[in-house]
């Protein structure tokens, strides 16, 4: 069993800034690539940043040149948020792909709200 854990959400004005923290724990034999998606209100769940093992990243073009992805160790990613607008108000996910035990499955987490308002 693996377990990603998030933290850093939370309210702030537009133009504001906040950085999202997962870490990944439990039975690890190895991560290709870590990343966050966020699903707004009443849309579907989408790809914001991703980070390989190899540390290529990727991006979504709403996002680029606001948010940066990094990782801290292997089992550790950030996703630094700056310059936040309305539209990126949703529950912010983080997704890991690699093996852990006898499973390959993809492994999410549990969801950080990022809310931005005035």
């Amino acid at each position: 069993q693996v377990q990603l854990v998030e933290s850093g959400g939370g309210l702030v004005q537009p133009g504001g800034s906040l950085r999202l923290s997962c870490a990944a724990s439990g039975v690890i034999n190895g991560i290709n690539a870590m990343g966050w998606y966020r699903q707004p209100p009443g849309k579907q769940r989408e790809l914001v940043a991703t980070i390989t093992s190899g540390v290529s990243t990727n991006y979504a073009d709403s996002v680029k040149g606001r948010f940066t992805i990094s990782k801290a160790n292997a089992k550790r990613v950030y996703l630094q948020m700056n310059s936040l607008k309305p539209e990126d108000t949703a529950v912010y996910y983080c997704n890991a792909e690699g093996s852990w035990g006898s499973s390959s499955d993809p492994c999410w987490g549990q969801g950080t709200q990022v809310t931005v308002s005035s």
